[in-house]
């Protein structure tokens, strides 16, 4: 049973109207990284310290402590340039994110010095065996091989993918899926960059399960497409395409919707720790849904076209 019945809707006929959007949006992601001199990239890639404490008040009828309180204590102790948030974890309970990147000191030195300062100008809010929830630390030369391995990471997998798509329909079918799929990943980066998030290891995690999670919704319309290539001999391409979208296009809804769902309650309910990789799944689910329909198959339309037209000159100049 299909979710929306027999559809007959001209995507084909919208490309050009999707490809602007697309392009708009590419160029607003790129603009913001230009200006912000590239990615945000979290202590994974640029090393640093990752403290999340508790500083609940540990004595009666003390005061909770404000993020300022916090900020101008570490500034007197001589620990500058520091980002810190407000987090919550999954039962609702506050704690404090402490970030910060190393400058001329070991990480170890500056956790130290961070813990020590909150211990000497915060007693009744300290719990020595409380007080640390999570540390982190990440020297700048080994997070430089993990930029480094990330950006291959997804490199091989596209080249993959490429390689995969070629073995399985033809070498045009896996230039498109590809070219979809740089759509999508460079749109979430964008939005990363426009909205101030970091990335992080984490993110790229997620930005390969968006690649994964766009694939195979490019698979599902590209097999329907070499089936109805088949049956409908006599159609013009576009038509064809057109045909086996519209044929996909249940499963391809009721699957985004299904995992959006999903996703949408790990990024609302799911606590600070995974809230951006919930976030990059939100937008690449929303992209890779929309590049599987208004992207890849439409390219194959353009990718057929030109072939035609080089075919056509070529008989000319015989």
């Amino acid at each position: 049973m299909k979710f929306f019945g027999q559809t007959n809707i001209d995507f084909i006929g919208k490309r050009k109207v999707a490809f602007i959007i697309s392009i708009i949006v590419i160029v607003a992601g790129i603009v913001s990284l230009i200006i912000n001199q590239g990615p945000k990239y979290s202590i994974d890639f640029t090393g640093g310290v990752n403290l999340e404490v508790d500083l609940t008040p540990v004595k009666e009828n003390v005061q909770p402590l404000a993020i300022q309180q916090i900020r101008d204590a570490l500034q007197k102790e001589g620990i500058e340039d520091v980002v810190i948030q407000e987090v919550k974890s999954t039962e609702g309970k506050s704690y404090v994110l402490i970030k910060t990147k190393i400058v001329g000191e070991s990480d170890e030195k500056v956790s130290n010095n961070i813990v020590e300062a909150l211990k000497k100008n915060f007693p009744d809010h300290v719990d020595p065996k409380t007080l640390i929830r999570l540390q982190e630390e990440v020297g700048p030369k080994i997070g430089e091989e993990l930029r480094g391995k990330a950006i291959l990471a997804i490199f091989w997998a596209l080249v993959g993918i490429i390689i995969y798509i070629w073995w399985r329909f033809e070498f045009t079918y896996g230039l498109t899926a590809v070219a979809a799929l740089f759509h999508d990943v460079i749109i979430t980066v964008g939005i990363f960059s426009l909205t101030g998030k970091e990335i992080s290891l984490s993110i790229v995690a997620a930005l390969l399960t968006i690649v994964g999670y766009s694939l195979n919704d490019t698979i599902v319309v590209f097999d329907r497409i070499r089936e109805d290539l088949k049956l409908f001999r006599r159609e013009s391409f576009s038509n064809v395409i057109n045909h086996s979208i519209n044929e996909t296009l249940s499963r391809t809804i009721i699957t985004s919707l299904t995992t959006f769902i999903v996703v949408l309650s790990l990024y609302l309910f799911g606590g600070s720790v995974i809230h951006d990789f919930a976030f990059a799944l939100l937008v690449g689910v929303i992209v890779g849904t929309y590049s599987s329909i208004f992207v890849a198959s439409p390219l194959l339309v353009e990718s057929f076209r030109q072939k035609q037209s080089k075919s056509s000159r070529r008989r000319q100049r015989k």
